[in-house]
């Protein structure tokens, strides 16, 4: 039996076909309902070694990162999520609509990489790695992650806070909104050949929300550069929000005075809204957000307002 969502990407989205927007929702939604009831057969069956998975998003120069545990972020109330189980189960759509993306991401190229800042600002400017990580000192911060899928991961991540490198590029008065733009490179990522859809990846922040303390750029997790499944080489980390506000493999940040257009938003607004908090009191159209389950034990624990970060982002919604 094969299913749907663990499918080869020739057998979901052939080259030559064209999916539409309902049809790409209705498929990445059976993905996703059989994660909110954690029902993965199919993802048992391709599950791979520890060993595989580890290594298959590794890049060559893959380093030790030094950073300072952040008072206040050494403990997210829960165990952390095993490494192996992190990086065998998550989404890269640009890679695959199936959880193991560590078997898609073997072309892609995190280096050498720059990442702009541009738009509404005095003084825009572009960084690379190196850049970033000698600019910013590095912290390691353990941040509860929640999937608007339901499932969930305690992650140990090294990077910056965002309202770091936004004070470098002083956004002027009209800057509203942080628009965030991932890579864009079809020969290195098959399901980007679906031109059809809104590429490339674009999520976005509101001004208030990307210059808050939890709003995190990271360049690595559990003490080493991040995995390519995971969004290397830099990636944004957003804890009170679902998973796809945190876009991943950035090459662009832009400040702009108004609401941006996203990818998940572009494809669904009705269930996939542009401020995406977590909340358990808002379901999800096809499935309930009450409870989540963690990635690794799957062991489910009822879901809090703003993933339990609430003291620090709640003021932003009043």
């Amino acid at each position: 039996m094969s299913e749907a969502w663990n499918a080869p990407e020739r057998d979901i989205t052939p080259e030559n076909v064209v999916v539409s927007r309902r049809k790409w929702l209705k498929w990445a939604g059976l993905a996703g309902a059989t994660a909110a009831f954690g029902g993965a057969y199919g993802w048992l069956r391709y599950r791979g070694t520890d060993q595989e998975v580890l290594s298959a998003g590794r890049r060559p120069n893959l380093a030790a990162l030094p950073s300072m545990p952040v008072p206040g972020f050494t403990d997210a109330g829960r165990p952390l999520t095993d490494e192996t189980a992190a990086a065998r189960y998550c989404n890269f759509y640009e890679f695959t609509g199936t959880k193991s993306v560590w078997r898609h991401v073997d072309d892609f190229e995190p280096e050498p990489w720059t990442v702009s800042v541009t738009g509404l600002c005095a003084k825009p400017r572009t960084f690379d790695l190196d850049a970033l990580k000698r600019t910013f000192p590095l912290q390691e911060r353990i941040y509860r992650h929640r999937c608007v899928e339901t499932w969930a991961m305690v992650v140990p991540w090294t990077g910056f806070p965002l309202k770091e490198l936004l004070r470098q590029v002083e956004p002027s008065p009209q800057a509203r909104f942080v628009r965030f733009i991932s890579f864009d490179r079809p020969d290195q990522a098959s399901h980007m050949r679906n031109r059809s859809l809104p590429w490339p990846y674009t999520e976005g922040l509101t001004l208030a929300e990307a210059t808050n303390e939890l709003a995190f750029l990271a360049v690595g997790m559990y003490g080493h550069d991040l995995l390519k499944q995971h969004g290397a080489p830099v990636r944004l980390v957003t804890p009170w929000k679902y998973g796809f506000k945190s876009a991943k493999s950035i090459v662009r940040i832009e400040l702009t005075a108004t609401q941006p257009a996203t990818f998940w938003n572009t494809l669904g607004p009705h269930e996939y809204d542009f401020q995406a908090n977590v909340n358990p009191g808002v379901p999800h159209p096809r499935w309930s957000q009450s409870s989540e389950w963690m990635l690794g034990t799957n062991e489910r624990f009822a879901t809090l307002l703003y993933n339990g970060y609430g003291e620090w982002v709640a003021s932003l919604y009043r």
